[in-house]
């Protein structure tokens, strides 16, 4: 029976957010504390009147101090690059690449020794922190496809699926293909790209790749991704002994309904969180 996708639509979720979801702390605890020591130190040029001179002693006496200025301005990187009306900087924070001079003038006109030495902060493990929560957030759409991953996986274990036997996380078209004994070239332009899936079930002889993905919100990466599934399913549809399967869900796709729309009726296995729910990898 052919299935509705106004009601499947209907049934998609509006977040999938677990408790960790919002801020990993875990994670800022552990990036504050390989840093703590350098920051403690910094710590004493907090209300400074002589903080030019009390930074090139610091530095003199602790080179690997260098190593946290980045992430005072908000940055990861350990090279920063500064544009000077006729001269560009590229500032070296692994090692001094520049006399000292050059990294005071940088403190300087960043607004770092005015941060410093005018008692903004008190404390630049707190303020450390602060910023690593703030920076953390961008990491929540990374986190949204590692929940979906879980949840999916958490469902295929309960299908009965036991991993590395007769389920298997990322593989690549040409495991799949040298594993199993197939010739998926139909869905690699003839073998000229190179496909990874997230999940590669095993029932009864037959072999389902499968993605998963979850959009809260909307974007252009939406059509995409339903236009390159949909052509995935027409190219493996003839294959013997292989079928694709997508998991999806979240109301982002309000803003491509069309698009997925076409791909869902081509794709008979493609399914959303409600479908997983009432049995789907189940009756595969």
């Amino acid at each position: 029976m052919k299935r509705d996708f106004n009601s499947w639509f209907k049934s998609m979720k509006d977040n999938i957010a677990t408790w960790d979801y919002y801020t990993d702390f875990k994670k800022i605890y552990k990036n504050v504390n390989e840093i703590k020591i350098e920051l403690n130190i910094l710590n004493s040029l907090i209300g400074s009147k002589n903080i030019e001179q009390e930074f090139v002693n610091i530095i003199d006496s602790y080179p690997n101090v260098i190593k946290v200025i980045p992430i005072l301005l908000a940055k990861r990187e350990k090279e920063i690059k500064i544009n000077d009306t006729n001269k560009e900087y590229i500032f070296n924070f692994n090692k001094l690449n520049y006399e000292i001079n050059e990294y005071v003038r940088f403190m300087r006109l960043t607004g770092l020794f005015d941060l410093l030495e005018n008692h903004i902060i008190n404390n630049l493990v707190d303020y450390v922190s602060g910023i690593e929560v703030g920076m953390d957030t961008n990491s929540r759409k990374n986190r949204t496809g590692d929940i979906m991953e879980n949840l999916v996986e958490a469902f295929i274990v309960k299908a009965g699926y036991v991993k590395n036997k007769t389920y298997f996380k990322e593989m690549t078209k040409s495991e799949v293909e040298r594993r199993f004994n197939l010739d998926l070239s139909n869905i690699s332009n003839q073998g000229k790209t190179e496909k990874r899936f997230d999940f590669v079930l095993v029932k009864n002889n037959h072999i389902y790749a499968c993605e998963c993905n979850f959009y809260g919100s909307n974007g252009s990466k939406l059509n995409e991704t339903a236009r390159s599934y949909k052509t995935l399913a027409l190219e493996s549809k003839d294959i013997p002994n292989f079928s694709f399967v997508w998991f999806t869900d979240g109301k982002g796709w309000n803003g491509a309904r069309h698009n997925l729309e076409e791909t869902f009726d081509v794709l008979d296995t493609i399914y959303n969180l409600k479908d997983l729910e009432e049995g789907a990898i189940e009756n595969l």
